[in-house]
């Protein structure tokens, strides 16, 4: 097989990997989405204040969500437009000299006449001389021919600059529209939120103190959590998800059991609750921690991962769940914003989400839990101390 078949090859072979590791996500993302409507129909309850913000707490993080996907577009399409106008400026400048050179010779060409070889030679002109005319001459015509047809392709280019540049415009003139959309998707959420807190206020506050509800809730999470672990383990033969060995690029790609005690904080704040602590007026025990925090502070991941879950949960509001190999899993709760979706592949240290009070909080902050083989651990033992 020669040099390019092996090419071709690879390509597809590359292609047709590529294309099952998408319909894999695909199935995964279909299979989660699934399982979280199943547990909803099974437990959610009309009656619920808990579940009567779930769809205006989704949508204000969608709305970020596509808000700030909007601004990188728009930071990108700013960078690109910037380098067309620049470029066309340097074409207009370089055109600009080249149209006067060409001024110059044409005029040279009109006064001096430009006399024909066979004028030069009846005039008597020396051999020698009339040779380097000619190879003057030869010279001019080859210079003027160039510079033309550097002309004629500057033209092009600045008229193609000047096309792309007023298409950059369009497309930045879009993305405002589409972000004056969403920043209206965004207040109608929020005050859709804000007339559910208000209706259901004095029910949501006896909901946080109900140990049966608590349990419910922290159940259904258990319930969650093992079922994506059942799930990523039926693919464990999948090089795109049964990858154990996923590298933390803040710790050298060192993995995740190597990191203990080294794990840099989500967020930052005052740890109100911590694991295996009561809850206030409950026998129900913190599973994790409760870092107290101001709303739309940013969460990062705490190590290299995939994400499995990114959705709202009752009790737990917006949560991601991030799958780091080796049976352990990190859950980030409470956001207002999950930037992250099914599937995506971080690095730690990576921005994830925005701190919130979502799932019926009366504090802002995130709530945040470390899970091996679905069993919770207490966190403070393998976060960094501050």
């Amino acid at each position: 097989m020669n040099y390019l078949g092996l090419l071709l090859c690879l390509s597809a072979f590359n292609l047709a990997s590529a294309a099952s590791q998408q319909q894999e996500l695909d199935n995964l993302r279909s299979r989660i989405v699934k399982m979280q409507r199943e547990m909803e129909r099974t437990n959610v309850s009309k009656s619920n204040a808990m579940d009567a913000l779930r769809e205006s707490e989704r949508a204000i993080s969608d709305s970020n969500r596509t808000l700030a996907e909007l601004t990188q577009q728009r930071n990108v399409l700013d960078q690109n437009l910037g380098k067309l106008q620049r470029r066309t400026q340097d074409l207009a400048g370089v055109m600009q000299d080249q149209q006067q050179l060409l001024s110059k010779q044409l005029y040279r060409q009109y006064t001096s006449g430009n006399p024909s070889y066979f004028e030069q030679f009846f005039n008597g002109q020396e051999t020698n001389q009339l040779a380097r005319n000619l190879h003057y001459y030869q010279y001019i015509a080859r210079d003027r021919a160039a510079g033309l047809s550097n002309l004629r392709d500057n033209l092009s280019e600045l008229q193609a600059s000047k096309l792309a540049t007023q298409a950059q415009r369009t497309e930045l003139a879009e993305l405002s529209a589409k972000e004056l959309t969403q920043r209206a998707n965004l207040q109608k959420g929020q005050q859709e939120k804000q007339l559910m807190l208000k209706k259901f206020s004095q029910q949501l506050r006896q909901q946080r103190r109900e140990v049966n509800r608590l349990q419910r809730d922290e159940s259904q999470l258990a319930q969650l959590v093992k079922k994506l672990a059942q799930m990523l383990a039926q693919r464990k033969s999948n090089s795109m998800f049964g990858n154990d060995n996923l590298p933390d690029g803040r710790f050298e790609g060192r993995l995740f059991t190597q990191l203990k005690g080294k794990l840099a904080w989500p967020v930052k704040g005052l740890v109100t609750n911590r694991f295996g602590t009561p809850r206030p007026d409950s026998p129900v025990l913190w599973k994790g921690l409760f870092v107290k925090s101001s709303s739309g502070k940013i969460v990062k991941v705490i190590a290299a991962g995939r994400v499995v879950f990114a959705d709202w949960l009752r009790g737990f509001g917006n949560l991601l769940i991030i799958d780091h190999g080796m049976g352990y899993m990190s859950l980030y709760g409470n956001n207002e914003t999950l930037y992250k979706q099914v599937g995506d592949l971080l690095v730690g240290g990576e921005t994830i989400a925005t701190v919130g009070n979502s799932g019926g909080n009366e504090d802002s902050g995130l709530y945040f839990e470390l899970r091996h083989e679905s069993k919770p651990f207490d966190p403070i033992t393998w976060l960094a101390k501050k």
